[in-house]
């Protein structure tokens, strides 16, 4: 039975970027031994050929000139009311077009392990992979209400910012300085604690299932009670004479990651400070739960590609 390892990090935490680059890099550590040789030889030194520094690469040429067509693959507008308790995630309502972050984890999922690309080819996907896997837990990256709260004017610790980048970073880098020493190593670690023998081991072979909450997609080609391993396997056996199509797993995560929008996320009063008050005690658990567990199905996700099984305690 093979055990998480934590990937060491040569860049010094910083603070700016969506689920902010403390919550990457954090999704970032979570990869298991049997795909290591893979990670190693695919991420460029400059990034310490670590999943680390590589995790936030994705958001950092999203507004680059020849990158624009990336953004709208970090997210999906779930057309849903949360401020009604109506939350909810659908492949064809909110993806129709295929341009969203459902579609963009099969798209690359197919790409990663394909020796017909190039180099370059095969570690952007990489980091697509990674940037995405973590981007789909959070749950204003999964709704549309208000820009995914872009829109909506909030304060964090004193500052103005809104509600999106409160959950980017805010409450992130306010969590890892009052609960793990101002370190997102010390942050990798303790989640990885909770994984192996805490709150969270129970709950491991459920993150790994991909039964829908609500409708099955479309076109969906997995068995009653298959998981990531048979759907990871079944989109590579089929992507060399079938179109890419959408995949279950994404979408549960996503239903997962939304359903918090109708129960934490809008939950707050108009003025109040959310990362002082008891709205930031509340979503602390989400953001811990949330990167737990796609750092989890991260390290899942690339082990199947590259060893045919998910490799987990």
């Amino acid at each position: 039975m093979s055990m998480l390892i934590l990937l060491p990090i040569a860049l010094a935490v910083s603070t700016v970027t969506a689920w902010g680059d403390l919550g990457h890099e954090t999704v970032g550590y979570f990869l298991a031994p049997n795909a290591l040789a893979f990670v190693k030889a695919t991420i460029s030194s400059s990034d310490d050929n670590s999943l680390g520094p590589a995790a936030i690469w994705a958001d950092e040429v999203k507004y680059d000139d020849g990158w624009e067509w990336s953004q709208p693959l970090h997210f999906v507008d779930a057309e849903d009311s949360p401020l009604d308790g109506s939350c909810s995630v659908e492949q064809t309502r909110d993806c129709g077009d295929g341009q969203c972050i459902l579609i963009a984890i099969a798209n690359y999922t197919t790409q990663v392990s394909d020796s017909s690309l190039s180099s370059t080819q095969i570690q952007d996907a990489l980091k697509f992979i990674v940037q995405f896997l973590g981007d789909i837990g959070q749950p204003l990256h999964v709704e549309a209400y208000e820009v995914g709260g872009n829109d909506i004017s909030a304060k964090c610790s004193g500052e103005s910012t809104n509600l999106h980048a409160a959950w980017d970073t805010g409450m992130v880098e306010k969590n890892i300085d009052d609960n793990h020493g101002g370190s997102s190593e010390t942050y990798a670690d303790d989640l990885v604690t909770e994984i192996k023998s805490g709150s969270y081991k129970s709950l491991t072979s459920s993150w790994l299932s991909c039964t829908s909450i609500t409708e099955p997609v479309s076109n969906s080609k997995r068995a009653p009670g298959a998981d990531l391993e048979d759907e990871i396997k079944n989109l590579l056996q089929d992507r060399a004479t079938e179109k890419i199509t959408p995949l279950e797993c994404p979408l549960v995560w996503a239903q997962e990651a939304n359903a918090f929008d109708c129960t934490v996320v809008f939950n707050y009063t108009k003025g109040e400070d959310l990362c002082t008050s008891s709205y930031y005690s509340n979503a602390v658990p989400v953001i811990d739960l949330q990167l737990a567990k796609q750092g989890y199905r991260l390290a899942a996700w690339l082990n199947v590609i590259f060893d045919g099984s998910t490799n987990l305690p």
